[in-house]
């Protein structure tokens, strides 16, 4: 899910050539000057991903230079990035209802309010998947990853129960369903024991588990 960010923010690919991040950069090889510096990698082009991860790279470096007062990579932490993730808000295009609107949990309003308009859980979500690769990636470590900070994480769930009520959508895991046999009909070969292993092991025996599937009219219902 690509990132809205402002329109002049993916024009500054100067921002962060000091240390390019590995598998994105072609221009090097492109020029036919570096023909044995390894496998010929010009000749791929770089997936749609990577070329993503490169532009938020290149935004959230324009963002730090603009920082007032301007603020080092070094010394960007948690809370920054939280600020930055807030700074995007601007420019999101999903309607975020506040709890006074008359379609507050509504997930299709029947009509348009002034609520604001906000940047999408999932698109934050794989935002900062995409910096914290882009981080390690331009030589950073992971004990000192401000994309993996806790303070991140936190504003990212609360974001999402935020939304989700707002919506009325909720972020939870579906439950598949397995419609019950026919009465009568007898279990499909092997399903009582591919049942055991989905559900983790969950009639309480724990003898046997990865063990091969049980003999046969052993197992319960």
């Amino acid at each position: 899910m690509a990132l809205s960010v402002p329109s002049g923010a993916d024009q500054v690919h100067g921002l962060g050539e000091r240390r390019p991040i590995r598998g994105v950069g072609g221009e090097r090889s492109s020029s036919g000057g570096l023909g044995d510096a390894g496998p010929p990698r010009a000749a791929t082009t770089p997936s749609r991903y990577e070329s993503q991860k490169r532009r938020d790279w290149n935004t959230f470096l324009q963002y730090l230079r603009n920082h007032k007062p301007p603020l080092a990579l070094a010394r960007c932490s948690g809370a920054h990035v939280i600020e930055f993730l807030r700074y995007l808000d601007q420019f999101g295009k999903t309607k975020v209802h506040a709890p006074g609107c008359a379609f507050y949990g509504h997930p299709s309003p029947p009509g348009p309010c002034a609520c604001p308009l906000r940047q999408a859980w999932g698109s934050l979500d794989a935002l900062i998947g995409r910096l914290r690769a882009a981080y390690e990636e331009s030589g950073g470590t992971p004990e000192t990853n401000p994309f993996a900070a806790r303070a991140v994480r936190i504003y990212l769930r609360d974001v999402r129960e935020s939304q989700a009520k707002a919506r009325g959508i909720p972020y939870e895991k579906k439950k598949r369903k397995r419609a019950p046999p026919a009465a009568g009909q007898p279990h499909p070969a092997g399903e009582s024991s591919s049942s055991t292993a989905l559900s983790g092991g969950s009639c309480g025996s724990g003898a046997g588990e990865g063990s091969g599937p049980p003999p046969r009219g052993s197992s319960s219902s």
